[in-house]
């Protein structure tokens, strides 16, 4: 039914959880995996000549980026291994983590979107917001929510 599964990490205890799982899907569904990463955008904190004390230079933003990025995308990699899943890793910078997701679940043609849910309700659900609520109200694809 599924052939192609995104599987977006935070880096998470709840979103590797929500790997493992992803990995037994994709295992029963003969499907393949791609992690995904969404970081952050590059946002200097500069005000006219002023530099402040913890400014960081885009190229050490990026660097961290990458670091950060390939220690997440290589848990879940590791997990597919064990579970005899193909998987690649991607990831992209956005302000807007849910617009990635989608963004990168259409580049990547997958049929499904497997992700966590950190289950935020009430005032921190509404200020904090939720990814997954995001990605399951603009996206036409599959959405199954790990909790």
């Amino acid at each position: 039914m599924f052939k192609h599964i995104l599987v977006p990490t935070d880096g998470s205890t709840l979103s590797l959880r929500a790997a493992k799982n992803a990995v037994r899907f994709a295992k029963v569904h003969g499907a393949r995996i791609t992690a995904f990463y969404a970081a952050p955008e590059y946002h200097p904190n500069i005000a006219g000549d002023y530099l402040p004390a913890n400014f960081v230079p885009l190229a050490v933003f990026q660097k961290q980026i990458k670091k950060t990025a390939e220690k997440y995308l290589e848990q879940i990699k590791k997990l597919a291994t064990v579970g005899g899943v193909a998987c690649s890793g991607m990831y992209a910078s956005a302000d807007s983590p849910y617009q990635a997701i989608i963004k990168a679940a259409k580049e990547r043609k997958c049929d499904l979107i497997f992700m966590a849910s950190h289950g935020r309700s009430g005032i921190a659900g509404l200020l904090i917001g939720s990814e997954t609520s995001k990605v399951l109200t603009h996206c036409k694809l599959p959405v199954l929510v790990y909790r």
